[in-house]
Parts: structure tokens; C-alpha cells; sequence
């Protein structure tokens, strides 16, 4: 039984992140209890293209299984230090979206590799997923201060994220006997989120990296809302120029708390500020 002050947290992780932290943990459940009756892993699991095994919704199922406890602590961890951050900051939508063609990205890049050396092994793991939201960090928040577990060292993210690209790629191509962590897969998340957000960059114009409240996206939000008769009366009693100035002080406070996460993170938050945050982001 949760008591209040649980309840009250788990509740308060964006809904995107912690229906992925709850999938992937019944996922993981299910796959222990079943491993010795059913082979749930290798159904779900994403097997090499000169394995025989590949089926195309594996690209999705791989993404969501593990099977060694640390494996799956490790990327539960992160998804849900720094997905917390990118939802509040994306939007739900925008954040699903980005997570999912990031892990696709990854198995796509760990096929490729599996293929052209001629490996028939599978893949399981968020890795290029998780990988893929370090990378959307490091990009929209570069010089927020992190500390990497259980070193005590300070390094902003922009710096833990060259870092962790260049160990990756190391390990990849050294291709150490017993190594069966897929490298490949954790680079392909990073370079499948760096073409999503720039691609996302050109689209929008003025879209700062990775950040979609600039004009257009107001005017879609507020658009969003004119059917409501609240908003339509509230709207007959301003003239053009109140409702003008009213509306670019809202943009000015939702901008304002951006920056904060930016340089300060989503902690640094007041319960007012998530709120509209919150009310902004959502759909």
C-alpha cells in the first residue's frame, strides 16, 4: 500500500517517463517469471538479419526488455534523471516521439554493424534510447553541472556526453573477446538524436535546440484552447491590445522558466512554475 507522500511522487514524474520506467519494469518482471516456461526474451528480443530470427516489431519489443537487474537499474536510473528534464521541457508528445525513433534508431545501427560483421547474436536493453536522451541534454542543457556515479567529480553535460560518445566509440571498434555490451546501438541513439533535434531546428526557424515554445508553437496551444467558453468569454472583454500584451507576458513567463531549467534543472522549480510548465506542456 503507497502512502500519500509516495503516491504524491510517483505522480509527479510526466506521464511519458513513468509509463516507460512502469513498462519496462513489468516487462523485466515478466521475463523472470516466465524464463524457465516461456521464451518471452527471444520473442521480444531483436535478433541479427543473418540470424533468421528478425521480426520487424522488434525494433519496438528490444527496446523494453532486460534481463540482469543492474542492467535494467542503470537505464531506469537515467531515464528517469534526465527524461524528467527533456518531458517537462519537450512536451509528452515530442518527448515520446524522440525516445521511440532514438531506440529504433539504435537497433537499426546494431543491425547494420551485426550484419556487415557477420554476428548472429540479439540486442535487448533501452541503452539507445537512454543514450539518446543523454545526448538531447548534454545538447539542450550543455552546461549544467552533473556528478557521474561514484566518482565525486563535477562536469557539465555538454562535456559528459563527448565523453561518453568517445568511449563508446572506443569499445566498438576494439571489439574486446566477452564483451557483449552493443556499443553500436549506444552510438546509434546519439547520432539518431542529433539528426532529430536539427532536423527539428531547420523545421521551426527560430526553434531553439530541442525547445518548441517559440510563436508558432504558442499560437497552436492557445489555439487549442479558443473552443473553450472560458477562454472565448474572457477573450470578448479585451481589446486586441490587452489580449496581445497579456498573451506575450505569458510566453515571457514560460521563457523565463526555461532558462531556469536550463542553468539551474527542473528541481530548481517552484510547485507554481512546473504547474504552468505542466499546463502549457500538455495536450
Amino acid at each position: 500500500m503507497f502512502n500519500s507522500s509516495s503516491n504524491s511522487f510517483f505522480n509527479n514524474i510526466p506521464v511519458v517517463t513513468r509509463n516507460l520506467l512502469i513498462i519496462n519494469l513489468v516487462v523485466w518482471g515478466a521475463c523472470k517469471l516466465l524464463s524457465s516456461q516461456f521464451p518471452l526474451v527471444d520473442i521480444l528480443a531483436l535478433h541479427s538479419w543473418n540470424g533468421g530470427g528478425f521480426v520487424l516489431y522488434q525494433l519496438i519489443t528490444y527496446q523494453f526488455t532486460h534481463l540482469d537487474f543492474f542492467h535494467l537499474f542503470f537505464n531506469m536510473f537515467a531515464l528517469f534523471m534526465f527524461g524528467r528534464a527533456l518531458e517537462n521541457y519537450w512536451g509528452p508528445s515530442r518527448f515520446f516521439s524522440y525516445y521511440m525513433v532514438t531506440g529504433i534508431g539504435a537497433g537499426l545501427i546494431q543491425l547494420a554493424v551485426c550484419y556487415f560483421q557477420g554476428i548472429t547474436t540479439y540486442t535487448i536493453g533501452a541503452s539507445g534510447a537512454v543514450f539518446g536522451i543523454l545526448l538531447a541534454f548534454g545538447m539542450i542543457f550543455p552546461n549544467v553541472t552533473l556528478m557521474i556515479i561514484p566518482i565525486p567529480v563535477p562536469i557539465k553535460a555538454k562535456y559528459l556526453v563527448i565523453g561518453y560518445g568517445l568511449i563508446e566509440l572506443s569499445l566498438g571498434f576494439s571489439n574486446r573477446a566477452g564483451d557483449n555490451v552493443a556499443h553500436f546501438a549506444h552510438l546509434g541513439g546519439m547520432l539518431f538524436g542529433i539528426i532529430l533535434i536539427l532536423y527539428w531546428r531547420k523545421k521551426n526557424g527560430n526553434f531553439r535546440t530541442g525547445n518548441p515554445w517559440n510563436q508558432s508553437f504558442t499560437k497552436k496551444i492557445t489555439g487549442f484552447f479558443k473552443g473553450k467558453s472560458k477562454m472565448t468569454v474572457h477573450k470578448q472583454r479585451e481589446n486586441d491590445w490587452d489580449y496581445n500584451a497579456r498573451k506575450a507576458g505569458e510566453n515571457k513567463e514560460i521563457d523565463r522558466i526555461l532558462d531556469k531549467i536550463k542553468y539551474s534543472g527542473y528541481n530548481s522549480l517552484s510547485e507554481e512554475e512546473q504547474k504552468k510548465l505542466f499546463d502549457v506542456s500538455k495536450k
